[in-house]
């Protein structure tokens, strides 16, 4: 019987990872070894794969690529589409690129990382925005989210959007202030068969308009988040905590969820770009923030756990697994020179507004930043396969330990590998390797024993297991 490879999937590449089986309905990559891509390569429509010449091994690999719905029977001849043939990148592997199209905004943040209300890094001209889109094309990267600045306030967003679906590349999200989310909007999303995430800002019932600087900014995002249920479209949602709206958090994320959206991620405002330029000073202590996260926590499953939540590297839930929880910033690594100083960077880089190859967003507005290349300079695939922003990424977690003397002699050590590189650098700025203190903090001060008795109270008045 001949098969061919199912229309979802492609074969592909990349330097150290050479043989990976795509799925392009989610854009992961799944690397395989070189019989495994022996035989997908196979799988092309003329050969017959299962004939009495045909070992056993083989036939079984081929029933089981097939119940996997990886291949299916075709007719002799029939061949596979030109994109899903095998292609090579001669680059490293990203997954996905967090592109900031845009360095503009409609809004006045008081808190944005890239002082966007004046447009500190405005953003490139037509033709060089549409060439990074072909160079995350040519370098083989799957998945785009699209963020700003406010990304929609670009005349030519849809020229992007195009340029990347063109080349096969999925936009899982777009990131907005909702203000500009509109049914033409939206409509022409769905013209183009795709439904991304609009993952929202939300900064506390009462007090978003105070953060966003646009009186009316709740009702707009709100009325966003109304309008993408009613079409279809997944949401998410971010909150910036600080000491004004701090106590809103409950009815925050119930808000959120009788309007639809399905996820919220929390993090403290950093003391960087809009909000230092304020003088606004540290936003909350970080006992009182992690107090504040674990005084919420019962609060969230009396609840009935409304939508997924992240309450920064503190602690994680999701409905969809009730029984299931983590402390996101928890590693557990048995060798700490095994794994790279962050596993997120190492999938998922960062372009900036001005086209620069950043390890995270939360680097934009911090001198550091400058250390790193400009893709418009250097080409992307130099960016990701031999610059300072992938010496950065190569960098390993034992290296972030032996810099710091007080990650010698700690017993948590390996369950926090010295924690994020971007919130060291909020204390250290010219330091990159120096410690995270707040990701210490969970460990140090034992913030991690008080969720688990948390969780395991919960457990025993409510005879579930969390």
């Amino acid at each position: 019987m001949h098969y061919l490879l199912n229309e979802r999937y492609c074969l592909r590449g990349w330097r150290k990872l050479p043989f990976a089986l795509v799925d392009r309905d989610t854009g992961r990559a799944s690397f395989v070894r070189r019989p495994e891509m022996e035989l997908l390569l196979d799988c092309d429509g003329g050969r017959d794969l299962d004939g009495p010449e045909a070992s056993q091994e083989r036939r079984d690999a081929v029933r089981a690529l097939a119940e996997r719905g990886i291949i299916r029977p075709c007719r002799a001849g029939e061949k596979l589409k030109d994109d899903q043939l095998y292609r090579f990148y001669d680059n490293r592997y990203i997954r996905t690129a967090h592109w900031s199209v845009t360095g503009r905004c409609n809004y006045r943040c008081k808190h944005c990382y890239m002082s966007a209300p004046d447009a500190r890094y405005g953003e490139l001209d037509h033709d060089t925005i549409l060439d990074i889109a072909r160079q995350i094309v040519d370098c083989g990267i799957t998945e785009v989210t699209l963020t700003g600045g406010e990304p929609l306030v670009r005349r030519d967003f849809f020229d992007i959007v195009d340029a990347l679906l063109d080349g096969g590349v999925r936009i899982s999200q777009i990131y907005s202030n909702g203000r500009l989310v509109t049914e033409e909007v939206l409509r022409k999303l769905e013209d183009r068969g795709i439904r991304p995430e609009f993952n929202m800002s939300f900064d506390g019932v009462g007090w978003h308009d105070w953060l966003r600087g646009v009186p009316g900014a709740e009702r707009y995002v709100a009325d966003a988040f109304r309008l993408c249920r009613e079409r279809g479209f997944p949401t998410g949602a971010e909150m910036c905590i600080h000491e004004k709206n701090k106590h809103t958090l409950r009815e925050t994320v119930n808000f959120l969820a009788s309007l639809g959206c399905g996820s919220l991620k929390t993090n403290p405002i950093a003391d960087v770009g809009a909000w230092k330029e304020g003088g606004y000073g540290p936003s909350i202590a970080i006992d009182e923030l992690f107090r504040l996260y674990l005084d919420y926590i019962p609060r969230y499953y009396e609840d009935g756990m409304p939508l997924s939540l992240q309450l920064g590297g503190f602690f994680s839930a999701d409905p969809d697994a009730p029984d299931s929880w983590f402390i996101p910033t928890e590693k557990r690594c048995a060798d700490p020179e095994a794994v790279c100083v962050c596993g997120h960077a190492r999938m998922v880089m960062y372009i900036s507004a001005e086209g620069r190859a950043l390890p995270c967003m939360s680097l934009t507005g911090m001198p550091i930043q400058e250390n790193y290349p400009l893709i418009p300079e250097l080409g992307l695939r130099a960016c990701i396969t031999d610059s300072s922003y992938m010496r950065l990424i190569e960098t390993r977690a034992s290296e972030v330990l032996a810099h710091n003397p007080e990650c010698q002699s700690c017993p948590h050590a390996n369950r926090c590998l010295g924690g994020c590189r971007a919130a060291a650098l909020e204390t250290a700025p010219d330091d990159i390797l120096s410690r995270d203190m707040c990701t210490c903090a969970i460990f140090r001060d034992g913030w991690d024993e008080k969720i688990r008795a948390v969780m395991e109270e919960l457990k025993h008045n409510t005879s579930k297991s969390f």
